[in-house]
């Protein structure tokens, strides 16, 4: 199964050479039988074969051979290293090398391997594929990983739960849920790393799966388990699950932790429950950070009560705390949803009296403050008098306020100076059509489509989710797939109808503009 796992990785990173991976793995001895096999048709088989060849008529040589490579690669600095340099290293030696370090001499023999005094432990090997992990190092990690199969060590406890760390961090969930399920023996540290990998995801159905099996087992979750299963909760938007971890954390004793408490805000704000937020906020009393007041700051601006963001960041200023980057950001992006121009300006100035730098997040917030206004040459004015160059959000921020205010042509400046940013950006491909179509301008608005044909770009649509007991349904638009989808629609037409008396119009949506146009090109 480790094998399969390698190689299945290998496949997906065809910067990787399999040629030092095939020597690495043609003497293992992993937990499953399975075996690596290649592409007969591949050159680099031919040369993976012959050195196969090598191995198996001269044992001695190749294990001098095999230690050597690994004496390199640990004396190579890993932001160095390469697969390439391994092949190099090699691919080119017909003969036995010679004089290398007795320690490495003892790492493949079994009775060696157990021995205190060994150099080659566990501990060294779990902390090389941690720090394969922390630098991206996918490929020295996998070598790494072929070395803990060929020691035997893969059984270890802390180097299984590294690997799974490691693949985690290298992007590779699967292969990091894989390698858990095959660890022999699982301790906190490894169901808590899983659990976290899951949650990064915002995959709460494993997560809460996870989390039983792991009780299940007699284990018991520390304060970590649980944080990411919060963490899943908010990025899912899943309030009843979050609820359920809630009580696990009171079952735990776990809540008079800050960083749970922390948690716990950001997951009820998040989740649609300003008012439960609330409740933890003002349980914490003395034991708030900077964190617990950020965290609720930002909820109030979520949920559009920027009165009530603003008081609290004037009240956290009359407590002594100092506001950070993330204050600021909290009470501008709730001025900029509530209309409140003057309070944001104010914000923004008063950034430099309490020594904060203004980052991009902040420019642009004042940019949206602004365009949202109508005040779009303002808006414009501001950033080309900024201190850093505008990225390509706070161009976009100020093309959707100049659509909303039928703004043409500092819309299309927009437009153009966005895509400069960001050329594959098929949405605003479609907007800067539409701003030339607005005004009149044909042959340009011809010459965008004709861009945005020959590029292949097609705009991604957008989805909207909701919670029916416990249970997430998401939608997009023109998706058919829910079995109640005729019931919904009726709901919906019902509800347009209504706004239609009341004397609202509702307005088109952008997917619906997106698709009309994509179907044009």
């Amino acid at each position: 199964m480790n094998i399969l796992l390698l190689k299945s990785v290998i496949q997906r990173n065809s910067s990787f050479t399999l040629k030092p991976l095939r020597f690495f793995l043609s003497q293992s001895s992993p937990f499953s039988s399975d075996r690596l096999k290649l592409n007969p048709a591949s050159k680099k088989l031919n040369k993976a074969l012959r050195i196969r060849d090598i191995i198996s008529s001269k044992p001695t040589t190749s294990r001098q051979n095999h230690l050597r490579l690994i004496q390199d690669f640990l004396q190579t600095d890993s932001d160095q290293f390469s697969a390439q340099f391994f092949f190099n290293d090699f691919a080119h030696s017909d003969s036995p090398t010679e004089n290398l370090p007795v320690f490495f001499n003892e790492i493949l023999e079994p009775p060696v391997i157990n021995k205190e005094n060994s150099k080659f432990n566990p501990v060294v090997l779990s902390n090389a594929i941690s720090s394969c992990g922390s630098k991206h190092n996918l490929c020295g990690g996998i070598l790494y990983h072929c070395l803990a199969i060929k020691t035997g060590f893969f059984s270890n406890v802390y180097v299984g739960s590294s690997l799974v760390t490691f693949y985690l961090k290298c992007g590779e969930l699967n292969k990091a849920y894989k390698v858990f399920e095959e660890m022999p023996l699982k301790n906190v540290v490894s169901w808590t790393t899983i659990i976290s990998g899951f949650a990064q995801g915002w995959q709460i159905d494993m997560c809460l799966e996870l989390y039983n099996k792991m009780k299940n087992l007699t284990l018991k979750p520390n304060d970590f388990t649980l944080t990411s299963l919060l963490r899943a909760c908010t990025g899912s938007g899943a309030l009843g699950q979050g609820r359920s971890a809630h009580c696990q954390v009171i079952q735990m004793g776990f809540d008079s932790y800050s960083y749970i408490c922390n948690a716990l805000i950001s997951m009820y704000c998040k989740c649609g429950s300003a008012e439960d937020a609330l409740f933890i906020f003002q349980k914490m009393a003395g034991n708030r950070d900077i964190v617990s007041w950020n965290s609720m700051i930002a909820g109030y601006a979520q949920h559009g009560l920027a009165r009530e963001a603003i008081d609290l960041f004037e009240k956290m200023k009359e407590e002594k705390i100092k506001p950070d980057a993330i204050s600021f950001l909290g009470v501008l992006s709730s001025c900029r949803h509530a209309g409140l121009v003057e309070q944001g300006r104010a914000c923004f100035d008063s950034m430099a009296i309490h020594g904060v730098e203004p980052e991009l997040d902040h420019y642009s917030c004042v940019v949206d403050l602004l365009g949202r206004a109508g005040l779009l040459e303002e808006a414009r004015d501001f950033i080309l008098k900024m201190p850093i160059s505008p990225n390509a959000v706070i161009w976009g921020s100020l093309l959707c306020s100049c659509r909303l205010h039928g703004c043409i042509w500092i819309g299309i400046e927009a437009a153009e100076s966005r895509l400069l940013l960001e050329p594959g950006c098929a949405a605003t491909h479609v907007q800067l059509a539409n701003l030339y179509a607005s005004a009149k301008r044909w042959d340009q608005a011809a010459r965008v489509r004709k861009l945005m044909k020959d590029k292949g770009l097609r705009t991604n649509p957008g989805y909207s989710w909701i919670e029916v007991k416990n249970e997430l349904y998401r939608f997009r638009a023109e998706d058919k797939s829910n079995t109640k989808v005729t019931v919904i629609l009726d709901v919906l037409s019902c509800l347009a109808d209504h706004m239609r008396m009341l004397g609202y119009v509702p307005e088109m949506l952008e997917e619906e503009v997106d698709d009309a146009f994509s179907s044009t090109i």
